[in-house]
């Protein structure tokens, strides 16, 4: 059984810190591109960041550049993906959600054929 389970998520002043994490099982995830969209309410679905099944290659969008860090653990079985959130903003306020493909063009576009629930993140000003 596929499950993708974020966690980390929690309410934190303006420019504080959070580490969310994302872990994947139930598939050979450690070839899959891994990505972090985040829905905020009365808002579309957006992309946050991902990263490649490597590893090597990140991308970010603009408005988390240089303060969100995507990273990913490739363990035998299960694979975690992490999303370091610095100088938060009371704009990143939202829904997070994992998202996982075996493309790395299609995570960054729309999101992967897998998703997670989600978890909220809160950024009080």
């Amino acid at each position: 059984q596929v499950q993708l389970v974020e966690s980390g998520g929690g309410l934190v002043q303006a420019g504080g810190s959070l580490r969310l994490s994302c872990t994947a099982s139930g598939r050979t995830f450690s070839s899959y591109a891994m990505g972090w969209f985040r829905q905020a309410p009365g808002k579309e679905r957006e992309f946050v960041a991902a990263i490649s099944w490597t590893g090597y290659s990140t991308y970010y969008a603009d408005s988390v550049k240089g303060r969100f860090t995507v990273s990913r653990d490739n363990a035998k079985n299960t694979v975690t993906v992490y999303l370091q959130m610095n100088s938060l903003k009371p704009e990143d306020t939202a829904v997070y959600y994992c998202t996982a493909d075996e493309n790395n063009v299609t995570v960054r576009l729309r999101g992967g054929i897998y998703w997670g629930q989600g978890t909220q993140v809160t950024v009080s000003s």
